[in-house]
């Protein structure tokens, strides 16, 4: 087992199209954040595993000698373990949680013991470990915070169990894992992603694995080629909202009226399409025309999401404050609060400015720990195939920016 501090940090993310249908099958197209998560994990020998997430006020401790006494044949045997109702059950009897108990902070603890037990139980003992992890995302917003959460874990515990090797150097600031290394890190997230909320599509996860700006379907990953650097800003509408939640709302309405709701699904898989189309001629010969489709592909995507049942009415303040200023809005993420998106025409004032370069995003990584401290922050909150601002809704604040 490694003996050296890790820090490891993975973005969030911003999905353009697809929301909620790429749960069924359907596309997805996601670009990850400048906002990240961060991790340090530091071996110790005090027989203790502590896990503490200042973000949301937890800290929690557990004997190792504990842990190793339990019964772990609740986990299967395989190289991944997949976490069924009964093994989160009886996670709950080992954090000593209610078994009623679904509130967010709760299942990150149970996330984490899951990923714990999982990827260490192969040592020969249990190894004592101090993990802090915090963020610059906003919990429960849509931006992909609980998926960066997961990967940040998955590749530190990886690493320091040696089930894939430390890939910094001499000299490193950063460095990245082999494709085959994030793939391992990708599929452990996905799995602590499952505990957190039940049936999520996979997409957020990738994109926090892999950056960049991607096409998403059904576990398929794919870079989108040459994206051109959209303006798009970021809008927090500050009203929480569970994904678990949501998501089986729209699987029930599904069930219920399939011949209405699988047509919206296709619908939006189509925008997707369409969207990705226009996307590649924007990055080979960019024109004016194009932004005129992106606007309409936005508000047909919104109208289809609250047809599912998923909108909220600060994220239809949202589109009405933006769209009497001649932009074009929708939800992103699981919808019912958290964040929308506004696509920001060439010339709007009040957005970049020094060092806000367009750029893919790198995904998850591991830093210098000694080096990162010497290294100046950009604070500016980015979209990563985009330049655009993370903001609390305020119509005041979003006239000022875009009048």
């Amino acid at each position: 087992m490694l003996s050296e501090v890790l820090l490891v940090s993975a973005p969030g993310k911003v999905i353009l199209h697809g929301e909620h249908a790429v749960v069924h099958g359907k596309v997805a197209l996601a670009v990850a954040l400048n906002l990240r998560t961060f991790l340090r994990l530091q071996p110790h020998s005090n027989g203790k595993v502590d896990l503490s997430l200042p973000n949301i006020g937890i800290k929690w401790a557990w004997d190792v000698a504990r842990l190793q006494l339990l019964d772990t044949s609740f986990l299967e045997q395989g190289d991944i373990t997949t976490p069924t109702p009964e093994l989160v059950e009886k996670l709950k009897e080992v954090a000593g949680l209610p078994e009623d108990c679904a509130v967010t902070e709760s299942l990150a603890v149970l996330a984490f013991l899951y990923l714990y037990l999982s990827i260490c139980r192969k040592q020969r003992a249990l190894p004592s470990l101090d993990i802090v992890v915090w963020s610059e995302l906003p919990h429960g917003a849509g931006l992909g915070s609980s998926a960066a959460y997961s990967v940040c874990l998955a590749a530190a515990l990886l690493t320091v169990c040696e089930e894939i090797p430390n890939p910094l150097k001499d000299g490193d600031c950063v460095n990245r894992w082999t494709k085959e290394d994030l793939e391992l890190i990708n599929k452990w997230a996905f799995q602590g992603e499952r505990v957190i909320h039940g049936n999520p599509s996979g997409v957020d996860n990738a994109v926090s694995t892999w950056g960049g700006a991607l096409r998403y379907q059904q576990g398929k990953i794919s870079s989108l080629k040459r994206p051109p650097a959209l303006q798009i800003l970021l809008t927090n509408t500050k009203v929480p909202r569970n994904t678990r939640t949501l998501v089986a709302g729209v699987r029930n309405r599904l069930l219920k009226f399939p011949e209405i709701v699988a047509p919206l699904l296709t619908s939006i898989d189509a925008i997707s399409l369409e969207c990705e189309r226009v996307l590649g001629e924007m990055g080979e010969a960019p024109a004016p025309e194009q932004y005129l489709v992106l606007e309409e592909l936005i508000d047909m995507n919104q109208h289809h999401l609250n047809a599912l049942g998923v909108g909220h009415a600060s994220l239809d303040q949202l589109c009405q404050v933006t769209r009497a200023r001649g932009l074009h809005s929708k939800l992103t993420g699981a919808g019912g609060g958290g964040c929308g998106i506004t696509l920001l025409k060439p010339g709007i004032p009040g957005v970049g400015g020094p060092g806000c370069q367009p750029g893919l995003l790198r995904g998850v990584h591991l830093e210098n720990s000694l080096e990162r401290k010497k290294r100046p922050r950009n604070r500016s909150q980015l979209c990563c195939v985009a330049l655009g601002k993370l903001i609390n809704l305020s119509g005041s604040l979003l006239s000022s920016l875009v009048k």
